[in-house]
């Protein structure tokens, strides 16, 4: 007979493990399904998740209220998920945004300005003499404004996130299943997950939470409506001596004109070769992977060259004083839903749910998202009113 629980939450990733963080916190009877974390991506034929790194950046400050108030809900929660884990995730760093100085016309740092005083934020404001006083290691172009948030900011490391939410909800019961789910089905009186290693296991109520690869249409009743994009991210060694002489590093967000995108960058981190990298990420153009085989393809396949030579080149001028030679990138994907808001809502039936599509902006917000998903799966529905976000999933 197939194992039952009542709650089985299919992606031990960072919304999964804090759905189950929380679920294991009001009941009894709950189980995490996911597999490790592979040894050899290039030959790995399983599925991945993208907090497989060691930095991503976390701020409060969001010209969107509900992604600043699921930023600012998990955050707070920080302190107390490091202590009672023992396990220590976040270095507030502080994050710097940058872009051309205001005028008449549409202006990124007015906006972030605008999001800071809804959230009676005060940072502080440089211009283009008090960034290059205050953050020499980056070379701004002229005519540059900054929005500096020292506090509530910085980077986490999602490995070492992951990590605590999966010994706290441990040791609230939770049972962990190192294992790969090929199915996720309503049998008319229980969910039903059947893993790739064979085995067969039931709940009374199941919820995908697996990234990306909740395309996968076998994990849901229908297809999952979400445009999930490859993304190639690029890493430059740092001697220890050169950090010495930068000081202080930042995270960073930088719009160099009002149109693009621009780059995201994380400070120096040690990372578990030994070596200490600083990270950029901002790909100047979409690629989307249809299925989930594609998925799969594209984190065995490393990234593109094309983007990290695109990356380099904002470096060289981002940092023109940073030996560029010592580099490489890696293969991460971002998932978008049709509402700009995470996927938190049950599907056509009511023993499966969905709790994905983190936008490119959910790894600092994974706590707050993740309890909203053990929410759902506890009572059929997401209760909290504070949010004033559609978070009902799409479906093909």
């Amino acid at each position: 007979m197939a194992k039952h629980f009542k709650y089985l939450i299919v992606g031990a990733g960072m919304m999964g493990a804090a759905a189950a963080r929380h679920l294991s916190q009001w009941t009894d009877g709950v189980a995490l399904l996911g597999p490790a974390e592979p040894t050899d991506p290039k030959t790995h034929e399983g599925v991945f998740a993208s907090h497989y790194d060691e930095a991503r950046i976390t701020r409060t400050i969001d010209p969107d209220p509900v992604w600043a108030r699921l930023a600012h809900r998990s955050i707070a929660r920080y302190p107390e998920i490091a202590a009672d884990s023992g396990v220590d995730f976040y270095s507030e760093a502080g994050c710097l945004l940058v872009g051309p100085k205001r005028a008449g016309g549409p202006s990124y740092v007015r906006d972030v300005l605008d999001a800071a005083d809804r959230l009676g934020v005060q940072p502080e404001v440089l211009d283009g003499a008090g960034l290059q006083q205050r953050f020499s290691c980056f070379t701004f172009p002229q005519g540059s404004e900054g929005v500096w948030e020292a506090t509530n900011a910085g980077h986490i490391n999602p490995r070492r996130l992951v990590k605590a939410q999966i010994v706290l909800a441990e040791r609230q019961g939770c049972a962990l299943l190192r294992e790969t789910a090929a199915s996720v089905r309503d049998d008319g009186s229980r969910a039903v997950v059947t893993t790739a290693e064979g085995n067969v296991y039931s709940a009374d109520r199941v919820l995908v939470a697996a990234g990306g690869f909740s395309i996968n249409e076998a994990l849901l009743p229908r297809r999952l409506s979400l445009d999930v994009f490859a993304r190639t991210i690029a890493f430059y060694e740092v001697d220890e001596s050169a950090m010495q002489v930068w000081g202080r590093v930042p995270s960073l967000i930088w719009k160099w004109n009002e149109e693009e995108d621009g780059i995201y960058l994380l400070p120096p981190v040690r990372y578990p070769d030994g070596k200490i990298y600083l990270k950029i990420g901002g790909d100047p153009d979409d690629v989307r992977l249809e299925r989930e085989a594609d998925i799969r393809a594209w984190f065995r396949s490393g990234g593109r060259e094309s983007t990290h030579r695109h990356l380099t080149s904002v470096m060289s001028r981002l940092m023109p004083e940073l030996d560029l030679s010592r580099t490489h990138m890696a293969a991460c994907v971002t998932s978008f839903t049709p509402t700009g808001y995470p996927a938190i809502s049950m599907s056509d039936s009511d023993r499966i749910g969905v709790l994905s599509g983190g936008c490119g902006a959910a790894a600092k917000s994974s706590d707050e998202i993740g309890r909203l998903g053990a929410e759902l799966i506890f009572h059929g529905a997401v209760l909290d009113d504070a949010y004033s976000a559609d978070f009902r999933a799409r479906f093909v």
